[in-house]
């Protein structure tokens, strides 16, 4: 191969952020490494996505502490990928919600997306070892669902379709604070890879409709005015708008996946090289939007040798 597999050569630590965006609701990011969103009620504490490993979430864990001594009761899974969940345990958490569609996920996909994941981000996946199993659910949902810590509501939903068919959101209506998962990404590449393309623009939609004042994507900082939340929406919904009316145009020409990779990354890289793995995700999102504009609706399951084929068919 030419280039290093995904991200197996990116092994810089970054570093953390923890950012206080009000009295209930904090940010834990770090230089486009996914993020943690933390809910601080009444009563209880409320942690949206856990970090790869449980031993990275004891750094999440802790800085909730310097904060606060009320107890982790609930852990939110934005969608089922290893990075974002397998560090639940740590927390000990009462419950571990997720939308019904991401539950489906995990039965279907979930040891292969381990095992791939694992593969593919050497640095994110730290102690590997202290991960006991996949992160199973013991509440799950269809479209939405209200938790109240205290006085504090919180609305767990799904919106719609986009980075996966399990894309789940965090609400804070009294505050008009949203924690998005992976649906918006900040100056950061969209992994698209179990992605839906059509769908995706209309979950953005979704989004804005609400009016947040702030919102924590899935990577990147902390998005804490409404500008800053329109352009980190906008961001996006361009980058996914724009991989896939390229890809969608060569797959019509009946050029084959690799001239159609190679001619939408130079296209694309002017406008969004600079992002946090870009190079990492490009083959993964033009290898979806390709299979989505041609003959696979759904997105077809990564393995860890498929995602080796995959790399040496477009970078070699």
């Amino acid at each position: 191969m030419t280039k290093t597999f995904a991200s197996q050569a990116d092994l810089a630590e970054k570093k953390v952020s923890f950012d206080r965006l009000s009295d209930h609701a904090y940010a834990y990011t770090a230089e486009g490494d996914p993020n943690t969103g933390i809910v601080i009620g009444d009563d209880a504490v409320l942690v949206i996505d856990t970090q790869a490993t449980p031993v990275m979430a004891q750094d999440v864990i802790r800085r909730i502490r310097e904060i606060t001594d009320k107890p982790i009761k609930y852990v939110v899974l934005s969608h089922y990928h290893a990075v974002r969940v397998l560090g639940a345990s740590a927390y000990r958490p009462e419950q571990v919600i997720a939308s019904r569609d991401t539950y489906d996920l995990i039965v279907e996909r979930g040891a292969a997306d381990m095992k791939s994941e694992i593969e593919r981000f050497p640095r994110l996946f730290r102690a590997v070892e202290s991960v006991p199993g996949l992160t199973w659910p013991t509440i799950t949902f269809e479209r939405s669902m209200t938790l109240w810590l205290g006085k504090l509501e919180v609305q767990i939903r799904q919106l719609g379709r986009g980075h996966t068919k399990g894309d789940t959101v965090v609400w804070l209506p009294q505050e008009r604070i949203l924690f998005s998962g992976d649906l918006v990404e900040f100056d950061a590449t969209p992994y698209a890879g179990d992605a839906y393309f059509t769908h995706w623009p209309a979950t953005l939609d979704a989004i804005l409709a609400l009016e947040p004042l702030k919102l924590v994507p899935g990577r990147g900082a902390a998005l804490q005015t409404p500008d800053q939340v329109a352009a980190g929406v906008a961001g996006t919904r361009a980058f996914v708008s724009e991989l896939y009316a390229a890809v969608k145009r060569g797959a019509a020409t009946g050029r084959d996946l690799k001239s159609v990779y190679r001619e939408t990354l130079d296209l694309l890289r002017p406008k969004y090289g600079r992002w946090v793995i870009f190079d990492h995700c490009m083959p993964f999102d033009v290898t979806r939007a390709y299979d989505e504009a041609t003959q696979y609706p759904d997105p077809r399951i990564w393995t860890a040798e498929r995602d080796l084929e995959m790399w040496r068919q477009l970078e070699t």
